[in-house]
Formats: C-alpha cells, sequence, structure tokens
C-alpha cells in the first residue's frame, strides 16, 4: 500500500470519527435537555441521517448542505457541530458563496425552529458562529495546502516524464551517432573493395571467364552495398534534418583518441594517459566507443574539475577493452552550466549495445570516476578482425 492510500485512509477514519462524535454529542444532549419526549426520537433521527449523508462522498455536495443545513435551521444547536463539518467541506472546495448562504439560510430559519434548541432562543448563537468560522478556516488551509501538493505532484510527473523523454532522445540521438560512425567506417572499405575490383577488371592481361564474372559481381555487390548503407543511414536521421558536413563528428581512426588528449593538453588540460595494446587489438566498435568515452570524460573534467589532473588507462587488447577515466575534485570550469547533461546516457546506451558495461560515479576523495569495461567478440583475432 502506498503512501497516498495510507494518507487517504487515515483521513476518511478521521473524517468518520468527527462525525460521529458530532451526531453522539447532538443525541446525548437532546436526551437531557429536551423535556418533551416527542421529540427526542425525531432529533436522534435527524442526526444519524446528517451523519450519514457527510459520510457517503457522492453526497457532500449538494445533498450535504441542504440536509445538514436544514437539520440545522429547524433543530438549532443539535445541528451545530454537523454544520461545522458541511462548511469545512465548503471551504476545502472553495465554495465561499455557498457557505455564506448556508450560514445565513440557517440562523434566518432558526429564528422560528423548535424553541427549545433554538440557538437565537438560548443565545448560542455567537458559540455557534466562531465554530463555523473556525471550521471555515481550517477547511480554507487544508483546501489550499491539497491543492499545492496536487500541483507539486502533477509538476514532479511532468519533471519525471520530461527527463525520461530527454534520456529516450539522447539514446536515439547515439544510436544515430553510432550508425554514421558505422557508415562512415564500411562505406571507407566497400568502397576499397570496389575499386580494387574495379582495378582488376580493367587489367590489360585478360582474366579467366569464372574469374572476371566473381569480381563482377564482388564490384556490383560492394557498389549495391554502398547504397543500402546511405539508405539505411538516411532513415535513422532525425527526421527533418540533413547530414552536415558541420555537425557530423568524423569516424576516429586508430590515434584519434591521442590526438584528442593532445587538443586537450594544448587547452592546459593536464592529462596522463597510459596504453596497453594497440588500437588495432579492439574491434572497430570498441575503437569507437573509446573515443567517445575519452571525449565525454574530457569534457566533464573541463566543466567540473578544471585544472585537476586527469588520469587515464586504455587496455585494447582481448578479452575485453577498458577504458578508465578519473579525476579529483576542482575548481568547476566556464562551462560548468553548457551541455544538456544526457551525454552520460548516450555512452551507456553504446556501451550496453556493444555488450559492455559503463560505471560513473564518485572515487573516494571527492573524485570521479567513469570506467567501460567491453568485451571482445567470441572468435576475434588480437587485430579486431573476425578469426
Amino acid at each position: 500500500m502506498n503512501s497516498s492510500r495510507i494518507q487517504a485512509r487515515v483521513v476518511a477514519v478521521g473524517r468518520g470519527a468527527a462525525v460521529t462524535f458530532s451526531a453522539t454529542v447532538a443525541t446525548v444532549s437532546t436526551a437531557q435537555r429536551v423535556s418533551d419526549g416527542r421529540y427526542v426520537v425525531a432529533i436522534s433521527a435527524s442526526a444519524v441521517v446528517c451523519a450519514a449523508v457527510l459520510l457517503v462522498p457522492r453526497l457532500r455536495w449538494p445533498v450535504a448542505p441542504i440536509v445538514v443545513g436544514a437539520v440545522t435551521a429547524w433543530w438549532g444547536w443539535v445541528g451545530t457541530l454537523l454544520l461545522t463539518v458541511v462548511l469545512y467541506d465548503l471551504a476545502a472546495a472553495r465554495r465561499t458563496r455557498a457557505a455564506v448562504l448556508c450560514v445565513a439560510a440557517v440562523l434566518g430559519v432558526n429564528l422560528v425552529g423548535y424553541p427549545p434548541t433554538r440557538l437565537w432562543h438560548q443565545q448560542a448563537y455567537a458559540t455557534a458562529l466562531f465554530l463555523w468560522a473556525f471550521a471555515y478556516v481550517v477547511g480554507m488551509w487544508i483546501g489550499s495546502r491539497r491543492r499545492l501538493v496536487r500541483a507539486l505532484a502533477a509538476d514532479v510527473e511532468h519533471l519525471r516524464v520530461e527527463a525520461q523523454l530527454r534520456e529516450e532522445a539522447a539514446r536515439i540521438a547515439e544510436r544515430s551517432r553510432i550508425a554514421a560512425e558505422m557508415h562512415d567506417v564500411l562505406a571507407h572499405r566497400l568502397s576499397l573493395i570496389a575499386l580494387h575490383t574495379g582495378v582488376l577488371a580493367t587489367r590489360s592481361d585478360p582474366l579467366p571467364g569464372p574469374i572476371a564474372e566473381r569480381l563482377a559481381l564482388l564490384r556490383d555487390a560492394s557498389t549495391e552495398a554502398l547504397a543500402d548503407l546511405r539508405d539505411v543511414l538516411g532513415v535513422l536521421r532525425t527526421p527533418g534534418t540533413a547530414p552536415s558536413s558541420a555537425d557530423a563528428v568524423p569516424a576516429p581512426v586508430p590515434g584519434d583518441v591521442r590526438q584528442l588528449v593532445d587538443d586537450a593538453r594544448a587547452a592546459s588540460q593536464p592529462i596522463a594517459m597510459t596504453v596497453h595494446g594497440r588500437p588495432e587489438d579492439a574491434p572497430t566498435t570498441h575503437r569507437l566507443a573509446v573515443y567517445r568515452i575519452v571525449q565525454e570524460a574530457l569534457t566533464n573534467a573541463r566543466k567540473h574539475a578544471d585544472g585537476a589532473l586527469v588520469t587515464m588507462r586504455i587496455d585494447y587488447r582481448a578479452p575485453a577493452t577498458l577504458v578508465e577515466v578519473t579525476n579529483p575534485a576542482g575548481a568547476p570550469g566556464p562551462a560548468a552550466a553548457v551541455g544538456s547533461g544526457y551525454g552520460l546516457v548516450g555512452l551507456r546506451e553504446r556501451v550496453s549495445a556493444l555488450g559492455g558495461h559503463l560505471t560513473v560515479g564518485p572515487a573516494g576523495a571527492g573524485s570521479w570516476r567513469l570506467a567501460a569495461r567491453i568485451p571482445h567478440p567470441a572468435g576475434t583475432e588480437e587485430n579486431g578482425t573476425p578469426a
């Protein structure tokens, strides 16, 4: 049972206790003070009916104000406490006009009500007005608080949905980036295949018929594969956008990570990097992932720990590609407020798509650690190509 249901049950129990107490007080006081026994049963029955109407949620408006108001108008102080519950409900629902009309009607009709319990006859109208005013003020406060809580809950839900949509957009953008990168890599390799097969097919030396035919088939297949790659990339791009050389991130080649680190060092960012193995020891998708992880880690370090030493370790060797970037606490950089904050969401999507695991979080003493482990596919040689 969640907290909202528990709170609703507590409110219902409290309301039931208040209504029952009010009806009991009205019945007991009537039996003690009314000398004419003919009306004791009628007054008690009226109190029970008012209590039943107040306890049914569907009858709180407009049945409860009418019934309880009529009983209080005729029987006087018998329904005073029950009318406080009605005024509380009207105030919580911001029905000020209805509350004023109800009180005015009750006091007006009570001038000709049952004399022994008449408010005006016993001069109890001042006490009744005080109780009703107090109930109305409490109802206004509780109603305002409920509306505020509902508004805050709606805002929290809106922010939660917005965060989910932003995360999903970041994942989709990362998938599109992966598709574009793989298009660049595969298009380069397929174009080389088409180029070499074309050169072989156009040699001056005659080739045997079967070999020439297979070369032609290979060239056609590589050309068709290039066209298919362009079509797939066009489908995966964000609708309404066109590929732009200014917006596209070039697919990294072996050595791009070092170039990325050199550029950061040239911008006065201290970096200590250790590399084990060669980039060629890992698959191309792993090298692309390493580039993006290092890029995001250096960007975050500049934002949140400007001037702090960044320690980086990369291992391309089997059985898994490892990346670990740590930096101690430092002063926030000038770009600390820039960015969407969903770069790590995209990285986690990329690493998960490769069957790996990304760890991001504090590493003690105020430092921050970003690490990824991406297992190599089964049957992969040391140079990252299938065995």
